[in-house]
C-alpha cells in the first residue's frame, strides 16, 4: 500500500485554507462567513495532523493533542457566533453581514 506523500497533505490543507478565506472573505450571509472560519479551522487540523506524522512517527499521537483542542473551541466558537447571529436576525431581520456594521457603538 502506498504511503500519502506529506507534501500532498500540506497542499491539501493549504487548498482548504484558501478556500476558507476566500468564502469568508467574498460572501456577505454570516452563515457562510462562519461556515469559511470553520473550513479554514479544520485546514490547520489537517496540517497539524499532518506534520505530526511526518515529524514524530507514525505511532504518536503529539500532534493529534491539538487539533482535539481546536474542534472543542470550534464547536464552542459555533455555538456562541449562532447564537448571537440568531439574535441579531431577530433585531435585523437580515442575515446581511453589511446590516451589523453600525453596531460598532
Amino acid at each position: 500500500m502506498n504511503a500519502i506523500d506529506p507534501n500532498h497533505v500540506q497542499i491539501l490543507a493549504a487548498l482548504l485554507f484558501a478556500l476558507g478565506l476566500a468564502v469568508a472573505a467574498s460572501r456577505r450571509n454570516i452563515f457562510f462567513l462562519l461556515m469559511g472560519v470553520e473550513l479554514m479551522l479544520n485546514a490547520v487540523n489537517l496540517s497539524f495532523v499532518g506534520f505530526s506524522r511526518t515529524f514524530a512517527g507514525s505511532g504518536s499521537l503529539v500532534g493529534h493533542l491539538s487539533p482535539l483542542f481546536i474542534i472543542a473551541i470550534a464547536a464552542a466558537e459555533a455555538c456562541v457566533g449562532l447564537a448571537i447571529v440568531i439574535c441579531i436576525v431577530r433585531n435585523r431581520d437580515s442575515l446581511d453581514s453589511d446590516a451589523y456594521a453600525e453596531m460598532k457603538e
